[in-house]
């Protein structure tokens, strides 16, 4: 047996490739949008993908399970508890797959969702590794908290988290502690609150480190997991809903965008994501523009800022970069949103003034200061006195919340996410507003 692990460090995304070197077939665990990878490494290794399993809907990327089905005939492996729209064949507790030397055998281990699987390895009688999908994470368990109103089956996340202190305490805490766990996410995912930077562990590495598998009783977990577990994107819905479905083939999906004419003028009123660095954004944009710059994170600020339901215009400053974009934007289903893509090199139409750091420290109580952080984050206080905090995602809703008597300051924790925040309130509020941008890693108290 051999194990691949694939990454997509944008959405801290683990997923994996099972192959039987007897057999020369592939099974592969939760496969991100782009399948190409997947193809690459059976075409490299002389085997077939036979195989696709979803441990459960997911919340933050959309799976490229039905593609792959579709190009190669593999079987979909999922929980009947998911109620999928695509053709699989249903994959619960006791069932078993074999490939070879190895038995794929699946584990009912809800909390993040009801419907959670986890598969065993096992080779030669003996178990090697446990996917554990979004159920169990190195350093964290998954958030049982995205299920109340998304998914076939719906739940309370006071039930799911109790239903994840059983399943981490008789499903995979019971297994031995040699048994690696290669999980469906790392650090930086908003699937759990405390993921470490690792890619892999073992069980009895998690049961001494995860302070989510420490020895506490139902109630005192319910009551840890539950407590200041990240924001939820507003897209995190409408992937769980795609998944569902079974997302349209990738490649055909990213041809299917329309690019339009340099420099292009959408009609006033229009959703405007621009994704080019915020210095050139900020010497010339369209009005009402909001500056998403291309980032490590481009695509989950994408989709907490825009609404799923919501038609977006798409700009960056050259045709690669557009063309990127619009890949880590089909990477949660929102290639299917763009009203139209285009390059933007112009310097003119609107500019946004600049922050004047010692004008600011000298005349502090001058600005309204508003702090994008989100509320976890905010929680061991505000970085300036008296500053409003309202969190990114729900800016463009709660703008109306800040005064408008005197100039806006925004600030979050780095400078990344300002950029964002002052462009939504620069069209938004009839008063002057600045981007302390990376000026806060010196300002902040």
């Amino acid at each position: 047996m051999k194990i691949q692990q694939f990454e997509d460090k944008g959405l801290a995304h683990f997923s994996y490739a099972i192959l039987s070197e007897e057999k020369k077939e592939i099974v592969l665990v939760d496969p991100a949008r782009n399948p190409q990878p997947y193809y690459e490494y059976a075409l490299a290794n002389g085997a077939k993908i036979t195989g696709v399993i979803e441990t459960h809907p997911h919340a933050d990327f959309v799976s490229s399970h039905l593609e792959i089905h579709e190009a190669t005939e593999a079987t979909i492996y999922v929980s009947k508890m998911v109620g999928a729209d695509y053709p699989h064949q249903a994959f619960d507790e006791g069932d078993v797959i074999e490939l070879g030397e190895i038995k794929l055998k699946a584990l009912h281990t809800p909390g993040h969702s009801p419907g959670s699987i986890s598969i065993l390895a096992e080779e030669g009688e003996k178990d090697i590794a446990v996917f554990t999908g979004d159920t169990l994470f190195i350093g964290d368990v998954g958030r049982p908290d995205l299920r109340e109103k998304a998914g076939n089956m719906t739940a309370k996340r006071e039930e799911l988290a109790r239903q994840m202190y059983h399943s981490t305490r008789e499903k995979l805490m019971v297994l031995n502690d040699e048994v690696i766990v290669y999980p469906a996410h790392g650090s930086g995912s908003l699937c759990g609150k405390a993921l470490s930077d690792a890619q892999s562990s073992t069980i009895g590495a998690e049961k001494l480190g995860n302070y989510a598998l420490q020895p506490m009783s139902e109630d005192e977990f319910v009551k840890v997991l539950l407590e200041e577990q990240p924001f939820i994107p507003k897209y995190f819905g409408y992937d769980v809903a795609l998944n569902k479905q079974g997302a349209p083939s990738y490649q055909p999906s990213l041809k299917e965008v329309k690019k339009l004419e340099k420099n292009f003028s959408p009609e006033a009123g229009s959703v405007i994501v621009d994704g080019r660095p915020q210095e050139q954004f900020k010497r010339g944009h369209l009005k009402g523009a909001i500056n998403i710059q291309n980032g490590g994170k481009f695509e989950t600020w994408l989709g907490s800022i825009v609404g799923p339901e919501e038609k977006y215009y798409l700009i960056a400053g050259s045709e690669e970069a557009l063309q990127e974009l619009i890949e880590k934007a089909a990477k949660i289903g929102y290639e299917l949103n763009i009203a139209g893509a285009f390059v933007y090199e112009q310097e003119a139409g609107e500019s946004s003034p600049t922050f004047d750091k010692e004008a600011f420290v000298k005349h502090q109580q001058d600005f309204t200061i508003v702090d994008i952080r989100n509320t976890s984050e905010t929680k061991a206080g505000s970085f300036f006195d008296g500053a409003i905090n309202i969190p990114l995602p729900e800016l463009r809703e709660r703008a109306g919340e800040i005064p408008s008597h005197k100039p806006v300051v925004v600030h979050c924790a780095g400078g990344y996410r300002s950029a964002a925040g002052s462009s939504i309130l620069e069209s938004t509020l009839p008063v002057k507003v600045l981007d302390m941008s990376e000026a806060i890693n010196e300002l902040k108290k």
